[in-house]
């Protein structure tokens, strides 16, 4: 029996110490992002479902972004500019798909991956869905790759939302893109 506690600690000492060997620059992880990348489906538990075996079709979209945080920081009009082209988000431009054709705007949207722009002001937001994938921040944005555009009002928030936020609700036979981040929310709505 001492024989095997010996043993035994001298394998965990052995573990131990060989976890604690520092890697080569090379092989070391990334730090953490400031503004991590998130993901909303409506509906809004579909992966949950789908892992339950309790739905089987696609989702009707997706939407991928990166959260800054506001930080004690005035976002809109000052860190994010009133009138300019924003990636909604940080870092890689926000991407939206959708699962099947839906309308923004009036305009019918085909089924498929798009990146996701707005252009804020203090009373209403321009959305625009956009083409052009795989991009980031607004740096390259072409307005010639342009799919839809809607212009949706700017509301005040109760509550000052720290970090940036998207999700996806019902309305009535439609969708909501939700957007919140400081004290401004929109909603984006999506026809089916």
């Amino acid at each position: 029996m001492i024989r095997f506690l010996f043993t035994l600690a001298a394998f965990i000492s052995f573990y131990t110490a060989s976890a604690q060997i520092p890697v080569s620059e090379k092989e070391k992880a990334s730090p953490l992002d400031q503004s991590p990348l998130d993901m909303a489906y409506y509906p809004n538990d579909y992966t949950i479902l789908k892992s339950q075996d309790k739905i089987r079709e696609a989702p009707l979209a997706r939407v991928i972004f990166s959260r800054p945080q506001k930080n004690n920081r005035k976002v809109f009009g000052e860190l994010i500019e009133f009138n300019e082209v924003w990636r909604l988000g940080a870092n890689e431009a926000t991407e939206i798909e959708f699962f099947k054709d839906v309308k923004i705007g009036g305009k019918k949207v085909l089924k498929g991956r798009y990146t996701l722009y707005a252009i804020p002001d203090s009373t209403a937001w321009t959305i625009i869905i956009n083409k052009d994938t795989d991009v980031w921040g607004a740096f390259k944005y072409d307005e010639k790759k342009d799919v839809a555009r809607v212009k949706v009002p700017a509301s005040k928030t109760q509550i000052p939302v720290e970090v940036f936020t998207m999700d996806f609700s019902k309305t009535g036979n439609n969708l909501s893109l939700n957007i919140a981040w400081d004290d401004v929310m929109v909603k984006v709505p999506i026809g089916l």
